[in-house]
């Protein structure tokens, strides 16, 4: 009686690598469409807005017309720069067309008083008279870094 060797062959083991190239495909989707979407998120006029204690959002008005001044003082209507004359033709255009829209007025804490009250002028000129300023609110001690650090 010989004994011989027995081979046994080895089955396949199962695979204990992770496939991640479905896991990137998804990232580098998901990456396009935040850099496609991420400048339509901000506007596109650089504003510092002063900060103010009852600064509250309130329900957003059915189509607000925006009115904004930079630093440098130029205006913008819809974030679309004019003079003051384009100004005063659009907003008589606006008066015309709807009586009771609400103007939102944007403007950066470095402009002069002066420079806004002109703007406001213009705009009850025209017969507009609903104008919403449009502030940041400010921070209250309970959501400041510092607290948040210290609890």
């Amino acid at each position: 009686m010989s004994f011989g060797r027995l081979e046994r062959t080895q089955k396949p083991q199962p695979m204990s690598d992770i496939n991640i190239t479905p896991l990137v495909d998804v990232m580098l989707v998901l990456v396009v469409i935040f850099i496609l979407a991420a400048p339509l998120l901000a506007s596109s006029i650089r504003l510092d807005l002063p900060k103010a204690e009852g600064a509250e959002a309130s329900s957003p008005a059915p189509s607000p017309v925006t009115v904004a001044i930079d630093a440098a003082g130029k205006t913008f209507l819809n974030d679309e720069p004019l003079d003051s004359e384009m100004l005063k033709t659009r907003f008589q255009d606006i008066a015309k067309q709807r009586a009771d829209a609400e103007i939102q007025l944007r403007a950066d804490t470095t402009v002069p008083y002066g420079r806004v009250v002109e703007l406001m002028g213009l705009l009850n000129a025209a017969g507009l008279h609903r104008i919403a300023f449009v502030t940041d609110p400010v921070a209250s001690k309970a959501d400041s870094p510092a607290t948040a650090a210290s609890r």
